[in-house]
């Protein structure tokens, strides 16, 4: 299984910093999601990451940056549903099996929420795993479909069960990060992660 982060959806002080510690530590993947930002914001959170790092980093909103930064890619979400033309991966956040198979075609693909979410308090899960699982065993999925949504270490023995090839996590990695800024903490929950893929 592979891990994917997702930022938090607020720019904060400290947050590059404690990127720049991940991608140190191994992260091979960052999905940079800031809905609320400008260009020119997510530009300069940009400029903060040493070059070598950005092609780890894959956009959600402005995908413009992808022809001024060579980063990993874009994500296709409500947002921003049409890709444009860049170097790297096209991803979807999804929400059923029905939605992924109808999107067939992208590098890999977001399925959420798999348990209630951590960082969203009124995203419950709605999915059936048994019916994920199904799909899988029936091949309506591929080996390029991430579980999203109250993930944590010890619900991915379960997730990898099922079927999923990865799990992209967001609240359980950064936790209170963003007051505390304690990059240490943020790397040791990034290391039980990785223990538990």
């Amino acid at each position: 299984m592979k891990l994917i982060a997702i930022t938090t959806d607020t720019r904060y002080e400290g947050e590059t910093k404690g990127v720049i510690a991940l991608f140190k530590e191994g992260l091979e993947r960052l999905h940079l999601r800031k809905p609320n930002d400008s260009e020119e914001e997510l530009d300069r959170w940009l400029a903060a990451i040493p070059d070598k790092y950005l092609n780890r980093i894959v956009l959600h909103d402005h995908f413009e940056l992808t022809k001024k930064y060579p980063l990993g890619g874009i994500h296709l979400n409500s947002r921003n549903p049409n890709p444009i033309p860049q170097k790297g991966t096209v991803s979807r956040s999804c929400h059923s099996v029905k939605e992924i198979t109808e999107n067939k075609g992208l590098d890999y693909y977001f399925l959420s929420p798999a348990f209630d979410s951590i960082s969203k308090e009124a995203y419950q899960s709605v999915l059936d795993l048994e019916a994920v699982k199904e799909a899988f065993e029936k091949g309506f999925l591929g080996d390029n479909v991430y579980a999203l949504g109250g993930v944590t270490p010890e619900r991915i023995a379960t997730l990898k069960e099922i079927g999923f090839s990865g799990v992209a996590v967001l609240g359980a990695l950064w936790g209170g990060y963003a007051h505390d800024k304690d990059v240490k903490a943020l790397v040791n929950r990034y290391q039980l992660f990785e223990q538990a893929l």
